[in-house]
């Protein structure tokens, strides 16, 4: 409001509005494309693994050390094109080790439990080592954090739990191993520069890990391969492990944490539909029930984790 020679002039005021500038409607496009496209790699990695192995066509070793083979290549060249810069050599072999013990007991676990179980359990034990982790690490744990930490358990105790339908314990413990040794990774990951170069020399360096595996159950004549195997293996590594791994980090520039968190709780049911579509595996009530058990727990912790 003005006032000159005795007259009062009021003057409007711009409106000023407190919001977030929206990303172009084609890049929420591509975003939500990748995202996708990075699930579907995720879901199909537990579908190739199981198939070749419970398919006989190659024992776990030789499926593992195909994919990080695979793996190690289509990132060492990403890295390369992008002129990234190796990640010391103590996180390469700490994180290597966390790498190939994910690596094997997926594999090993695939032989014994049916696609969507074991992406359940890998899964949920991955969300478990992070919180666990967070709360080692003195980390402040929401209410709604510890609740969604015991519907989780309760879905693992639901899902693994003595019964008919009960997941073969052997494998159940592989995949569980295997999550845990997945979250550490994943922790590890946190603390790179530039995640694909960190991937790349991982993988590298779990290579030899995974040929000794190899080397060892050739020995104790437990190794076999076929084309098919190759072929399978190869796959999980190049595209469902190294492109998915690619996909997804260009998905993340354009996702909340809390969204990408949350759309991971699509890779189970993702996984386990394949397994029922592709591979012709049962989905039992058990199944669906620690399910939604343990994905409603994840959720929760992880929109906890928003608030905060």
């Amino acid at each position: 409001m003005l006032h000159h020679g005795g007259l009062t002039v009021k003057v409007r005021q711009p409106e000023i509005r407190d919001t977030v500038p929206r990303a172009p409607s084609h890049r929420r496009l591509e975003t939500a494309g990748l995202t996708v496209a990075a699930m579907v790699a995720f879901a199909a990695n537990s579908l190739l693994c199981r198939a070749a192995l419970a398919g006989g066509y190659v024992d776990a070793t030789n499926f593992t050390t195909i994919r990080v083979a695979a793996g190690a290549v289509v990132l060492g060249i990403l890295s390369l094109v992008r002129g990234s810069r190796p990640p010391p050599a103590r996180l390469v072999w700490s994180s290597a080790i966390a790498l190939f013990a994910y690596a094997i007991g997926f594999s090993l676990a695939y032989v014994r439990v049916p696609a969507g179980v074991g992406a359940l359990l890998l899964f949920a034990a991955v969300q478990l080592t992070m919180i666990g982790a967070g709360l080692l690490a003195g980390e402040r744990i929401a209410a709604r954090e510890w609740a969604g930490l015991g519907l989780s358990i309760a879905g693992l105790v639901v899902l693994t739990g003595p019964g008919l339908a009960q997941p073969d314990p052997t494998g159940a413990l592989l995949m569980l191993g295997a999550g845990v040794a997945w979250g550490a990774y994943s922790r590890r990951g946190r603390k790179s520069a530039d995640v694909v170069a960190a991937n790349a020399a991982a993988f590298a360096a779990t290579l030899p890990l995974a040929l000794g595996a190899s080397g060892a159950a050739a020995l104790l004549g437990a190794a076999h391969i076929s084309r098919a195997g190759v072929l399978f293996a190869f796959a999980s590594g190049a595209v469902a492990s190294g492109l998915g791994y690619v996909i997804w980090y260009a998905a993340l520039r354009g996702l909340t944490a809390t969204r990408a968190a949350v759309v991971q709780l699509s890779v189970p049911p993702l996984a386990a539909t394949g397994g029922v579509l592709v591979l012709g595996e049962r989905f039992s009530f058990r199944l669906s029930a620690a399910s939604v058990l343990i994905l409603s727990g994840i959720a929760l912790a992880v929109l906890s984790d928003r608030r905060r």
